[in-house]
């Protein structure tokens, strides 16, 4: 899955104007604490709180009129339900998403406050993606995957490019595993530039999606 600097680009212009630029600020006390010059990307002031509103967006304007009509789905715990079914709504697609029940009834309710139908099925969100693939399929509806998918990738892409351009001078960029593929942006417009992941201690995303590319590539 191949993602260009010219595809985050051109997923820049698709969601401009319809997904906040967040701004790049300093961090006094980060930067106090780390003996470094430390910035912020506060995609916090996104309206669901969260980067995943780029991505989102960027994949449902692709969808043509009868795929619209039909509807899409997604397998979700949280940020990604919301994205999806805020913009979905903006953009007059039904939409439905698949939570695992054991998803904090607060986001199951600012989902559905989106106007997003909610299924809860599972224990976790893997299971949660069975059902959503099996409905997909038996309705029709185009599925959102909230990170293996091309356009979504370069929506959340977006990023990476506000990033470089609001501070240029950055020597390292610092990002949460989850955004692996925001990562991978940063590197193709600057290889230069020092990356780092990093997760939560036990957490283990790292490891299991390393797996999963590698075998994907093998195949």
């Amino acid at each position: 899955m191949g993602i260009t600097i010219a595809d985050v680009e051109a997923a820049r212009r698709t969601i401009a104007g319809q997904v906040l630029r967040t701004p790049m600020l300093p961090a006094p006390k980060l930067s106090a604490l780390t003996g470094a010059e430390v910035y912020v990307k506060y995609e916090n002031l996104q309206v669901t709180n969260s980067f995943k509103d780029r991505g989102a967006l960027n994949k449902l304007a692709s969808l043509g009129e009868s795929a619209r009509a039909r509807g899409v789905i997604a397998m979700s715990a949280g940020n990604h339900a919301q994205a999806v079914a805020y913009h979905a709504a903006r953009l007059t697609i039904p939409a439905t998403i698949v939570m695992p029940v054991t998803t904090p009834f607060v986001k199951v309710e600012a989902t559905q406050a989106h106007g997003a139908e909610v299924v809860l099925q599972g224990e976790t969100v893997a299971e949660a993606q069975i059902r959503a693939e099996t409905l997909a399929r038996d309705r029709g509806l185009t599925f959102v995957h909230p990170y293996d998918d091309p356009l979504v990738i370069a929506g959340q892409g977006t990023i990476a490019l506000e990033m470089l351009e609001d501070a240029p001078e950055l020597d390292v960029l610092v990002i949460p595993i989850g955004g692996i593929r925001r990562k991978s942006s940063a590197r193709r417009r600057d290889p230069r530039r020092r990356h780092r992941g990093e997760e939560r201690r036990r957490a283990g995303a790292a490891d299991r999606t390393r797996a999963r590319v590698e075998n994907r590539t093998c195949r």
